[in-house]
């Protein structure tokens, strides 16, 4: 657990910590309400709002739980934490004007999401626009879309495969990137430096290509084998993975250059906007 960072918001702190094993942010409760309320007196704000929402019977609070966080005085203090999602309920609960634009998103984010369960097109072409207004390129976006399919293709056979829980989930993606990518997902993350972001938004068309070969092969061989349970499963992920990991050596031995590599969405966006200028000069 990282404890030592700082976020600012409208230039005031709020203490953060990163949960590298759950892969959550965990901010500072009265560092947030000191910052939406301007109140001379966060802690005893947060306490009588905790007692108003425990009678209430609102379990936010009754989940938040405390970490040791650096104080004013420099010495590591007992303070409640929340995460993304007990933090915007948290926010919900406070009159603030400075909180309104916080609740109007949230409004506007559950509009939405009805939306896209009654119409699932309205998902898929909000997540085209998404990723053009983050600058992803046309053929970028294509084969991320193709993913999508594969990845919902692979986790419907794990399904019907007896798979049942998240955690068994994220063991077999995490043993699927390590048998084609050579390493765990949090190594791959770490390399790109990365924290809550998605994998698969920062990996290269390349990267993309094996990543689905990978899950590709996987369900084929699921539907084969017919595994059952956690460790069949285990087995016939290993084997897929493998199948995209020796693709994945090939393609290096041949090109001299690794596949798997540090640069992130940042850095993959300026490489084509570099190109693009190129071509623009030499057309000029």
């Amino acid at each position: 657990m990282d404890q030592d960072r700082i976020q600012l918001f409208e230039d005031q702190p709020i203490r953060t910590a990163w949960d590298e094993k759950n892969e959550e942010w965990y901010f500072a409760i009265v560092d947030v309400i000191r910052v939406l309320t301007d109140s001379q007196s966060p802690t005893a704000y947060w306490r009588k709002l905790k007692q108003r929402l425990k009678e209430e019977g609102n379990e936010t609070v009754t989940n938040c739980h405390a970490l040791k966080l650096i104080s004013k005085d420099g010495k590591r203090r007992m303070t409640d934490v929340a995460d993304t999602a007990q933090l915007l309920r948290l926010i919900q609960s406070i009159p603030s004007k400075k909180a309104e634009p916080f609740k109007l998103w949230l409004a506007e984010v559950g509009k939405e999401r009805i939306e896209e369960t009654i119409d699932p097109e309205i998902a898929i072409e909000r997540a085209l626009e998404t990723y053009a207004k983050k600058g992803y390129d046309a053929d970028w976006i294509n084969q991320r879309l193709q993913t999508i399919r594969a990845r919902k293709e692979l986790t419907d056979q794990w399904k019907a495969h007896g798979i049942s829980e998240n955690r068994e989930y994220a063991i077999l993606t995490d043993e699927l990137t390590k048998a084609w990518a050579g390493m765990s997902t949090r190594q791959y993350k770490n390399l790109k430096g990365l924290k809550k972001e998605n994998l698969r938004d920062n990996m290269s068309t390349l990267e993309l290509a094996l990543n689905m070969l990978a899950e590709a092969t996987t369900t084929e061989l699921t539907k084969v084998h017919n595994p059952e349970g956690l460790l069949e499963n285990r087995e016939v992920v290993r084997e897929g993975g493998a199948v995209a990991g020796n693709a994945r050596k090939d393609i290096e031995a041949r090109t001299g250059r690794n596949v798997i590599t540090s640069e992130n969405a940042k850095h993959l966006k300026t490489i084509v906007t570099g190109m693009i200028k190129s071509v623009k000069r030499e057309e000029d």
